[in-house]
């Protein structure tokens, strides 16, 4: 047996085949596959660990398909990690079967920075010669392997890190946090660091952001490559824990859980980074559960923002770091924002990091429930917390000739900052 597979005999045998899992699963409902249930995919686990099944291109495939959305994690009545089963059965076959080239070139570059931030800078200078500008982004000109319906962000001029300091002090603050902005804030999205700045500053936090940050690692994670995962792990570890901070802060769920559960399953065979990474999980909290855990946001700062919009859960924010309903409990406290919630805000919106690209017809089928949602608000707003959710929503948005505009949580937080004087 391999032995990254020890560890999940345990959850394998709690899965009474119930399927209860069939029930949430997004992808079930386009495709109605046991393969694409949780309960198809810890029995063919069970074929693995019992040797009936070999790594094969198809067992590959099964496990591939899934969003990682943690909805029938949520819902399993066992309390079967099926996270855990289909990443660790990921990483096996990685193992066995390495990766197709496009997913190692670009875990590549993720694992090393300087590289990613040259490729980013290169894509952005050479946009025009493959991309059009549209009202919500940039669609192919002719298809480079994605459809020229598509609707991508375009690269930001300037990083975040080309933006802002590593120090930004205040007069007297009350707390000291580091910020980890993770690849979309980064490269995609400055604005969303630039407004948590801004908020934080007002409450009187200050803020570091270390300049040698790079990719969380979870996309290496999610794809096997653990040894890779490891060494980026390791440095994160080495690096936030260098920094007296009160708090880590994240704005993206998928660096949140990377903190806070990736890095102590990756580290915990190594006694001094096991212990580390574990302080670190401690003290990492997604920036609307700073909000309501930690500093209670202070209304006397907020000033009107009169519109209105709606809000989508990230499921690695709602699921993944327990932080369901906390972004809409702030979002609520904003003098004149009209908040109409969706009918099922915690629903997947099928982005899943490179998932959309890999395969985009079943992603968007997944999209298509969440922009009806949308639809059915008649809100003008869309309100997220997580660059992907945000790079899918408004794909899906710009394809279907929606109105609606998406932004980030503490984005939203700004404006009504900005509106007290």
């Amino acid at each position: 047996m391999n032995s990254i597979l020890k560890d999940i005999e345990t959850e394998v045998v709690k899965c009474m085949k119930c399927g209860n899992c069939q029930a949430v699963c997004p992808l079930y409902k386009e495709n109605h596959s046991e393969a694409a249930v949780a309960r198809g995919k810890i029995r063919l686990a069970e074929a693995v660990l019992n040797g009936e099944v070999d790594y094969t291109a198809g067992l590959a495939h099964r496990f591939d398909m899934c969003l990682t959305c943690l909805a029938c994690v949520e819902n399993c009545p066992c309390g079967v990690r099926v996270d855990k089963i289909i990443l660790s059965l990921r990483a096996a076959l990685t193992d066995n079967r390495g990766l197709p080239w496009p997913q190692r070139a670009a875990l590549n570059a993720l694992s090393r920075p300087k590289l990613m931030d040259k490729g980013v800078k290169t894509a952005g200078i050479t946009q025009g010669l493959f991309f059009k500008r549209g009202g919500k982004g940039i669609s192919p000109r002719f298809p480079i392997g994605l459809s020229t319906r598509r609707v991508l962000p375009s690269p930001a001029r300037k990083t975040l890190k080309e933006q802002v300091a590593e120090k930004n002090a205040v007069s007297n603050p009350v707390m000291r946090v580091a910020f980890f902005a993770g690849c979309t804030t980064n490269y995609l999205y400055p604005e969303v660091g630039k407004a948590l700045l801004e908020v934080l500053q007002k409450h009187g936090v200050e803020v570091i952001f270390p300049r040698a940050q790079h990719c969380c690692g979870t996309p290496v994670v999610i794809h096997g490559a653990r040894d890779t995962a490891r060494e980026m792990a390791i440095s994160h570890v080495d690096m936030f824990s260098k920094v007296e901070a009160d708090a880590i802060i994240t704005v993206c769920g998928t660096c949140g859980e990377a903190f806070r559960q990736y890095y102590p399953e990756l580290l915990s065979d190594i006694p001094d980074y096991s212990s580390k990474a574990q302080k670190l999980t401690d003290k990492t909290y997604d920036i609307s559960e700073f909000f309501t855990d930690v500093l209670p946001l202070n209304k006397k700062l907020l000033g009107p923002v009169n519109e209105s919009f709606t809000y989508h859960e990230p499921c690695h924010i709602g699921r993944g770091m327990g932080a369901a309903g906390k972004p809409e409990e702030l979002l609520k406290l904003i003098p004149g924002a009209k908040y109409i919630p969706m009918k099922d805000p915690g629903r997947c919106c099928g982005g899943a990091g490179s998932f959309s690209f890999e395969r985009p017809e079943l992603s968007f089928s997944v999209l298509e429930h969440k922009l009806k949602d949308i639809k059915s608000t008649g809100a003008n707003t869309v309100v997220t917390g997580c660059g992907s959710c945000r790079m899918q929503i408004n794909d899906g948005l710009g394809q279907q000739n929606m109105h609606q505009n998406v932004i980030h949580t503490i984005e939203m937080l700004a404006k009504s900052v900005r509106n007290a004087g």
